[in-house]
C-alpha cells in the first residue's frame, strides 16, 4: 500500500492486520473446523465474541433469543458504525482443505463450502484493527460488531433489526467472501419467505383400511405438484424451492402428519410476500382435497439485500488503496486444480480489482442482512477469498476455504473494510452522503419487518445433526486458538 496521502489512522489498521495475518488465519481455519451449521455455531460464537471481548469490547450474548448471536460494542458517541456477518456452515458439506476433488472430512458432515468461516476472520480482525487505532488515534464514535447466526436459513438479523439493535446505527457493513475484489450499490438479492406447510390427517393401515385415513402426505404432493404447474406463470426474478421435512415413518402407515418446507423469492419484499401467498392457497386446496387440516409456521423473512452508492464508493476507494493479494505459483495451481476437479474453466485466481459499476443486478440469492440494508445505509464488500467459477454449497466452494487462498483474500478484505471504518469515523461528510443518498433509493419506501412480531428463533433447528456429528468432527479442532496482538 502506498503511503502517499494515506491518513496515520488509516495506515495503522492496515498494518496491524498485516501484523495479525495469522491470526486471521488461525479465525479462519477454527471456524472452518468447527463446521457447525445453523443455529449450532456454539463453539463459532464463544471464539468471535471472546476474542472481542478480550479486546476491549463489551460483550452482549443471545440477543434476540439467539444463543449463538451477540453484540460487541466498543467506544461512545456519534458516528454509530455496524459491522455484521454470519459463521454458520452447511449441512452435508464437509470437505477436506486443499483437496481438488470431493473428499469428506466427515462423511455426511456438515461444513463450510460458501466461506462464512472466512467472513467471520475478517469482521473480527477489522474489528480489533479499528478499535485500536480509535484508542491510539483518539477517535471519537461507536463500533457495534454484530455476530449473525443461520444465515443459510436466513434468519437472524430480521429479529435483530426488529428489536431495535439497529435503531441508533448510522451506517453499517457487511463482509462476505467472493472469488473478487469489489463491491457495488443498488438492490444486490432478492427477497424471501421461509415457511413449512404442516398437513394433519387420521393414521390406518395402508393395505387393510385406507379408507379410514386421511392422508397427510397427499396433501404434500398435491402442494408441491400444484406449485410445480404454477412456475410456468411466475414473473421473472421470482423464484421458489422445496425440501419435504416429514414424509411419514413407514410405508404401511398412512401419515397422519407430512410437512413441505418453501423458499418464496423475489427482487421485491412485495413479491416475495406475493408468492408466499399464492403458495398459501395451493396448499389450502391440497388439504382441501385430501380432507386434512393446514398448519402454516413462516419461519423467517427477509427484505433484499440494498448497497448504498455513497458507502460503495468509500469502499472502492479503499479497495483500489489495498489491491489484491500477491498470488503465488502454488496459489494459482490449486485454484486450477480445483477448477479442473470442478469442471469449470481453468482460469486461475483473479489478479485485477474489480472497477465500481452499477447500480449491479440483483443475483438470485438472499440473505438476512437486507433487512438491515434497508434500516441505514450500508455497504456490501465482497473480498477475494475463493476460486473463480466454483458454486457455492458445492464441493469445490470448500476445498480453499482453509488455505493460503482463503487468508491473503481476508486480509486485504479486512484492510479495505477497516480503512472504510476510519474514513467513517473521520469524515463526517461520508456519513451525511450515505444518510442523504439512502433517502433518495428509498425513494419513500417504508420498511417493516416481514416476520410476525410472535416469531421467536427455532433453537433446535440441526440439533440432532450436531449430536450426531460433532464428536466426529472434535478431533479436528484447531489448537491453539489465534490471539491478536
Amino acid at each position: 500500500m502506498p503511503n502517499a496521502n494515506v491518513k496515520p489512522a488509516t495506515k495503522s489498521v492496515v498494518d496491524y492486520i498485516a501484523e495479525n495475518a495469522d491470526a486471521l488465519a488461525g479465525v479462519c481455519d477454527s471456524l472452518f473446523w468447527f463446521g457447525e451449521p445453523a443455529m449450532q455455531e456454539v463453539r463459532s460464537a464463544e471464539l468471535l465474541s471472546g476474542i472481542l471481548e478480550d479486546g476491549g469490547f463489551s460483550v452482549e450474548r443471545g440477543i434476540s433469543g439467539f444463543p449463538t448471536g451477540f453484540m460487541a460494542t466498543y467506544g461512545s458517541g456519534e458516528p454509530v458504525i455496524a459491522i455484521h456477518t454470519e459463521y454458520d456452515a452447511a449441512p452435508n458439506n464437509s470437505q477436506k482443505p486443499g483437496v481438488a476433488e470431493h473428499s469428506a472430512i466427515i462423511d455426511g458432515g456438515p461444513g463450510h463450502c460458501e466461506g462464512h468461516n472466512v467472513n467471520g476472520a475478517v469482521m473480527i480482525a477489522s474489528a480489533m484493527a479499528v478499535r485500536r487505532a480509535m484508542e491510539e488515534h483518539g477517535l471519537k464514535g461507536t463500533l457495534k460488531v454484530f455476530g449473525a447466526p443461520a444465515e443459510e436459513l436466513v434468519l437472524a438479523r430480521p429479529y435483530y433489526v426488529r428489536d431495535g439493535y439497529f435503531d441508533d446505527v448510522d451506517v453499517a457493513f457487511h463482509p462476505h467472501l467472493w472469488d473478487r475484489f469489489f463491491t457495488e450499490y443498488g438492490v444486490l438479492q432478492r427477497a424471501a419467505v421461509s415457511a413449512e406447510f404442516i398437513f394433519h390427517g387420521e393414521t390406518a393401515h395402508a393395505a387393510m383400511s385406507p379408507w379410514d385415513a386421511r392422508d397427510a402426505l397427499d396433501g404434500v404432493m398435491l402442494m408441491d405438484s400444484g406449485l410445480a404447474q404454477y412456475r410456468e406463470h411466475i414473473r421473472p426474478g421470482m423464484s421458489m424451492h422445496r425440501v419435504i421435512t416429514d414424509g411419514g415413518d413407514q410405508p404401511n402407515v398412512i401419515p397422519s402428519r407430512a410437512a413441505i418446507w418453501w423458499f418464496f423469492r423475489d427482487t421485491t419484499a412485495e413479491g416475495a410476500q406475493e408468492l408466499f401467498e399464492h403458495g398459501k392457497k395451493v396448499a389450502e386446496g391440497a388439504a382441501l382435497m385430501t380432507n386434512t387440516e393446514l398448519e402454516v409456521v413462516i419461519k423467517t423473512a427477509v427484505w433484499p439485500v440494498r448497497g448504498n452508492q455513497a458507502l460503495a464508493e468509500a469502499l472502492q476507494r479503499n479497495i483500489e488503496l489495498v489491491g489484491m493479494p500477491e498470488w503465488t505459483a502454488e496459489d494459482q495451481e490449486l485454484a486450477r486444480s480445483i477448477q479442473n476437479g470442478a469442471g469449470v474453466n481453468a482460469t486461475g485466481l483473479t489478479e485485477k480489482v474489480t472497477p465500481l459499476t452499477g447500480p449491479s443486478p440483483s443475483i438470485p440469492a438472499a440473505n438476512d442482512a437486507g433487512d438491515v440494508s434497508w434500516k441505514v445505509p450500508m455497504g456490501r464488500l465482497w473480498f477475494p477469498s475463493n476460486v473463480p467459477g466454483v458454486t457455492f454449497h458445492h464441493w469445490s466452494a470448500g476445498s480453499a476455504l482453509a488455505t493460503e487462498i482463503a487468508h491473503k483474500g481476508g486480509v486485504a478484505g479486512a484492510q479495505a473494510l477497516a480503512a472504510t471504518l476510519i474514513d467513517c469515523l473521520t469524515d463526517k461528510n461520508l456519513i451525511a452522503n450515505a444518510k442523504t443518498t439512502f433517502a433518495d433509493e428509498l425513494a419513500g419506501t417504508e420498511y417493516a419487518p416481514l416476520i410476525p412480531d410472535e416469531n421467536t428463533p427455532p433453537l433446535d433447528t440441526n440439533k440432532d445433526l450436531m449430536e450426531k456429528f460433532r464428536p466426529l468432527m472434535e478431533p479436528h479442532y484447531a489448537d491453539p486458538p489465534p490471539k491478536f496482538r
